[in-house]
């Protein structure tokens, strides 16, 4: 079957290659691959820069964003042929550490976690693949279009949850977030923001394309002037950052409203420096309550929280965020920075079934 492949650590290797069907273990589903989401990690393994095979391998089949249809099913899973399904990414380190033992491998204290397509473990980037059905989450079959959504919309859902958890140490009720960012991971939390009832702002830097659009169909407020200012107008209780810029970063941490949270989601390129006045925000954090938390991966239960998150939008909101689809053969096409560029691009998705429309 084929598989878009690369060999971590090297540039330029990314390629669509042959490799071997899967042998399913016995409480394994087959899958049959529709398609795969393309984010900023999977750019940085294609880059070389992040990435690792699995054991006595040299090269490893990318993608962790899945989407794909039952095959074959054990009689017990739960599942049957047919079925819309995601596999998960994360799966637990071999030890356990005490969050992994608990089911929380999201938040693995040892490192020694695996990922599909990621760290270690093939991932879902082929015309075939096998998951544990433990390890599957299924999407309502009308989804199907979309359903590739489920693993950025997973990454929300925790992020959301983590910040009312945190919120919940004193009397929370926040009334207007602002998402930095209006990539897919900014407008699917500014959807469960919505979905949340809160006044809902995102900002980005782009004045045209379809983002701004996309933002003010959700009924949310669209911004593209400098963070610090809009942060310091609104005042925000949340802020959900999904940049990763350093700047961008520092200066809604410096505007938030008493007792406001700022959780991280996007990651920080290394390497550059700015000028902050970190005194002037620690005195903000201790003075104000306020707290800066970092979000990354998602468990199983995230995963589920997806899943409704996604059954109560809009599908032809979320068919919008789908803004390129290209085939397996042109799959390099999928990683062509362009188009991100200028802002023409929100989520780009490569189809393993045959199709491209």
């Amino acid at each position: 079957m084929r598989a878009l492949t690369v060999e971590p650590g090297h540039a330029g290797s990314l390629a669509v290659t042959e490799v071997p069907d899967p042998t399913p273990g016995p409480g394994d589903l087959m899958v049959e691959g529709l398609a795969l989401g393309v984010c900023g990690t999977d750019k940085e393994i294609a880059r070389g820069e992040y990435g690792w095979s699995p054991p006595g391998r040299e090269r490893l089949v990318m993608g962790h964003e899945s989407l794909g249809r039952v095959r074959e099913a054990p009689d017990s899973s739960g599942f049957s042929p047919g079925d819309i399904v995601v596999g998960v990414v994360r799966r637990a380190d071999p030890a356990p550490c005490g969050a992994c033992a608990r089911g929380e491998f999201d938040m693995c204290r040892n490192g020694r976690y695996t990922e599909r397509g990621i760290k270690e473990l093939d991932g879902y980037g082929s015309e075939l693949w096998s998951v544990e059905a433990d390890y599957a989450v299924g999407i309502d079959p009308s989804l199907a279009e979309v359903g590739v959504l489920m693993e950025p919309t997973s990454i929300v859902a925790k992020a959301w949850e983590q910040v009312e958890r945190v919120g919940g140490r004193s009397w929370f009720r926040p009334r207007r977030v602002l998402v930095t960012g209006a990539g897919p991971i900014g407008l699917l939390a500014a959807l469960l923001g919505v979905q949340r009832g809160l006044d809902v702002h995102v900002l980005d830097r782009v004045t045209e394309g379809p983002k701004p659009a996309l933002v003010t169909s959700l009924g949310a407020t669209y911004h593209h002037a400098a963070a610090g200012e809009v942060a310091a107008r609104l005042e925000p209780e949340v802020v959900i950052e999904a940049t990763g810029a350093a700047q961008v970063v520092f200066d809604t941490m410096a505007h938030t409203a008493s007792y406001g949270i700022v959780c991280l989601t996007g990651v920080s390129a290394t390497g550059r420096r700015i000028a902050v006045d970190a005194g002037g925000i620690n005195r903000e954090l201790v003075l104000e309550n306020d707290a800066v938390i970092g979000s990354v991966n998602a468990n199983l239960r995230h995963y589920r929280q997806a899943a409704d998150a996604l059954a109560k939008a809009d599908l032809g909101w979320l068919r919008h965020l789908i803004t390129r689809r290209v085939p397996l053969a042109a799959a390099a096409d999928a990683f062509d920075n362009g188009f991100d560029n200028s802002g023409e691009d929100v989520k780009v998705v490569i189809t393993l079934d045959g199709t491209a429309g």
